[in-house]
């Protein structure tokens, strides 16, 4: 799908009084995903999966399947909020530290005046290791009877946190949007349009953020894109 068809079915799922997850992998979730089964099936159920990370999308054109273009959390928690505003779907925030959802929410408001915000939560490092500590954001959450709810927590404590969150709302949709928060935040600066469209989004964020990226970057991430970009050739080779 692109942006706009996933906005689109997310619209028309609320209509239909019906909610769902999406999922955007980028190479680091898909890297995850391939050595863990209960990753992987995480992923798999999700009730979209659009690509987060221009790798995916050049994978997909060598397999000659391609995918439209490149789906990132970055951008739907703009055009859904955008779409909730016009509708009234009240949206809920949470992830980042402390301060970021807060500072979301006043960002997306100033852009989007109609929009109403259900509730913002950067909460505790760690919450989600004990039983409470993850039982006491689900019930705020839930007790907001939010429409849209974006997740920025990381893979995959987001979209484990979301399958949660999911039973106890039926009838939402939720986007594990990763750094997104604190992207529209404004306090994390995000790659200029030229870097993201050319698939370089990353060294954008590695030259911002070295002593946390660089191992997951170049260490983890850039041989399994190199793997994963060299089986799609040969696969297409041996067609």
């Amino acid at each position: 799908m692109t942006e706009a068809e996933v906005v689109e079915h997310v619209a028309a799922e609320l209509d239909a009084g019906r909610g769902g997850r999406i999922v955007t992998p980028n190479v680091d979730i898909c890297r995850a995903a391939a050595r863990d089964a209960a990753l992987r099936e995480l992923v798999n159920t999700a009730d979209l999966v659009v690509a987060d990370g221009m790798p995916l999308v050049w994978a997909s054109r060598l397999l000659g399947d391609p995918l439209p273009e490149r789906v990132t959390g970055a951008d739907l928690i703009w055009s859904l909020s955008k779409r909730a505003a016009r509708r009234g779907w009240p949206v809920y925030l949470l992830g980042g530290p402390p301060g970021v959802a807060v500072a979301a929410a006043r960002e997306l408001a100033s852009v989007f005046p109609l929009l109403k915000v259900a509730g913002v939560e950067s909460p505790p490092h760690a919450f989600d290791r004990t039983a409470a500590g993850r039982e006491r954001v689900l019930r705020r959450v839930t007790a907001a009877r939010p429409k849209v709810v974006f997740v920025g927590l990381g893979f995959p404590r987001q979209d484990q946190l979301i399958a949660s969150l999911c039973r106890r709302l039926p009838d939402a949709w939720f986007v594990g949007c990763g750094a997104a928060i604190a992207f529209a935040s404004g306090m994390v600066p995000r790659a200029p349009g030229w870097m993201r469209d050319a698939g370089l989004e990353w060294a954008f964020r590695l030259g911002s953020e070295p002593g946390r990226l660089a191992r997951r970057y170049l260490v983890d991430d850039l041989p399994f894109a190199v793997r994963l970009l060299t089986g799609c050739l040969v696969e297409r080779c041996r067609r």
